[in-house]
Formats: structure tokens, sequence, C-alpha cells
């Protein structure tokens, strides 16, 4: 059973989402909160699976409690992030404060439930509409100076670092597998290499430090 909290400041928004997860067998809606303070909160005591975060919420806005959520050491909630709202600002401050997916509310009802199983089960999800975008960003935006760059602890192999710029294209593992003429379970075993060596929590944020670290570009 997958555990979802849902944080929005409008209480429709709430209610209409509870409806819709809770009619899934294998999902439960176990809190709500109002604003940011209330969803670390939740995410502390009763340890979802997943929240669903608004990011422009009265108090403590999505980002910076989803990095609030994140830094904690004892932290097992991961943070799919649903607005309506799709500028870049938010989007790379929902990624980069830790969130494992990003969903437009516009989405239809399988992509919502889709993106939460996704990120209940570590793989992350990125919205369709965003991906292309974001990864050409991420790519020519320039590094900031003060960005602290984190090599991996084992250099990637030459099959790891192609399946990383296949992600950075938004591909899920069957179509990496399709594209490469691999097995699925092969793709499995390098994304978890991938993971290991960069210490990122999922492939979404594995995408991140690439981006992040030059790995990868838009030209690739």
């Amino acid at each position: 059973m997958i555990t979802v909290a849902i944080a929005d400041d409008q209480k429709i928004v709430r209610a209409g989402l509870s409806v819709i997860l809770d009619q899934e067998d294998d999902i439960q809606v176990i809190g709500e909160a109002k604003d940011g303070y209330e969803a670390v909160a939740l995410a502390k005591e009763q340890h979802p699976d997943v929240i669903c975060m608004d990011i422009r919420m009265p108090g403590l806005d999505g980002i910076s409690a989803t990095r609030a959520i994140m830094s904690d050491p004892s932290n097992t909630t991961s943070v799919l992030v649903v607005t309506t709202f799709d500028l870049d600002d938010y989007v790379f401050g929902a990624l980069e404060a830790g969130a494992a997916g990003f969903l437009l509310k516009g989405a239809d009802e399988e992509t919502l439930l889709g993106s939460i199983r996704s990120v209940a089960r570590g793989d992350g999800t990125l919205d369709q509409r965003l991906t292309r975008r974001v990864i050409s960003e991420f790519a020519n935006r320039r590094r900031r100076p003060d960005r602290i760059q984190t090599p991996p602890s084992v250099p990637l192999t030459a099959r790891e670092l192609e399946i990383l710029a296949l992600l950075s294209e938004g591909l899920s593992n069957q179509e990496i597998a399709e594209r490469l003429f691999i097995e699925q379970t092969t793709v499995k075993y390098h994304l978890a290499g991938i993971l290991t060596k960069t210490g990122a929590r999922d492939r979404l944020q594995a995408v991140v430090w690439a981006f992040t670290n030059g790995v990868v570009s838009s030209a690739m």
C-alpha cells in the first residue's frame, strides 16, 4: 500500500485529489496539509511514502517545505510537486530541493496515478510537457561558481554514461532498453550503479546531478 499526503492551500484541490487517490486499491491518503509548515510536520509524524506538494502556499512555500523534508536525516518520504505553475525557476527549485517528481495539475488521472507510483518505487518522474525544456535549460544555463561539484565516488562506465544520457531525454527503462537493444533488467542494473556512484536518490535526481556536473548536455 502506497501512503500519500496532500499539501495544497486550496481545500477543494485537496478534496479532489483525495477522491481520485482513494479509489485506488494500492493507494491510501493518510493526511492533508494546507501550507508548507503542516507538510513538514506531517512528513515527520506520519511518514507517508509520497507527498503531493503544491508550490505556492502561505507561510512556507512548497519548495522550502520540500527542502526541509529532504534535509531531515530520518526522512522516508518522497515529494511529488503537483502545481499549476510550470515556470523554470519553480521546476529547478523543486528538483534542486530534492523533489522526486514534478507534475502539472492539468495532467490526467492516469498520469497522476502513474507518477505517484513511480515516485513511490524510487523512479522519480517529470511531466513530459516539461522534460525537453528543463533538460535544455539545465544544459545551457551557466553553472554558478558557488555550486559544489560532486564527482562520482567511482567513475561511470561507458554504458552508464550512455544510459544517463538517455535518462536525460526523459526515456523510460523500457524505451532505453529498446534504444540500446538490451533487456530492461540490464537497464535497471546499470541504473542502480549510477545511483550508487552519484549518490542520487532516484533517476530524476541522477539527471539533475548529470546536468549540474556537466556530465551530459542537450547536444548528446
